[in-house]
């Protein structure tokens, strides 16, 4: 018990810290000396001058980790499901025919999904760049960080191109 239930866990903690300390200490996004969120936990965002995050069941609150656990047939989970689309599309102010990702319309398994697809992410670009009044350059930085902080699937592996909202949000923020 000494042995796998203490030292063990004491001794990987301790690999941990010295090889990998921002993982270890769960890649915590700092600025001006306080934690702001982490790049593994998704939050939400309200406000039109940023990008939105993926829907929670549990209000991006880590401690109960899960979904709402509806099925698809579930009548609570279709007016879920419209209400979300037609809010994107309000608030995105797009054409009712436009293919809104799955994402932004089923809170992920966890509550805490961080990404959106970067089909997501350009769905949301002009309402950003609207909001936050940017004129064509600044436009054309938004996209920039948006292309640069895409992550690709990895090699031969299933999956579609993704973006971490916060880190997303924080790049968008240093446009001037």
């Amino acid at each position: 018990m000494v042995l796998t239930g203490i030292l063990y866990p004491l001794f990987i903690t301790g690999i941990a810290q010295l090889l990998f300390p921002s993982k270890a200490n769960g890649s915590l996004i700092l600025r001006d000396n306080k934690i702001i969120g982490s790049e593994l936990i998704g939050q939400q965002f309200d406000s039109t001058i940023y990008f939105t995050s993926r829907p929670s069941a549990i209000g991006y609150n880590p401690l109960p980790s899960g979904g709402s656990n509806y099925g698809l047939t579930n009548s609570v989970l279709k007016q879920q499901v419209n209400k979300r689309r037609q809010q994107f599309i309000q608030n995105n102010l797009l054409d009712s025919v436009t293919d809104i990702p799955a994402e932004m319309l089923f809170a992920s398994a966890s509550g805490l999904d961080p990404h959106i697809s970067k089909q997501a992410a350009m769905l949301q670009a002009d309402r950003v760049a609207k909001a936050r009044e940017f004129n064509e350059v600044q436009k054309q930085q938004l996209f920039s960080c948006l292309n640069n902080l895409t992550e690709t699937p990895m090699i031969l592996g299933p999956g579609t191109e993704k973006v971490n909202v916060l880190l997303l949000n924080l790049e968008v923020d240093k446009i001037k």
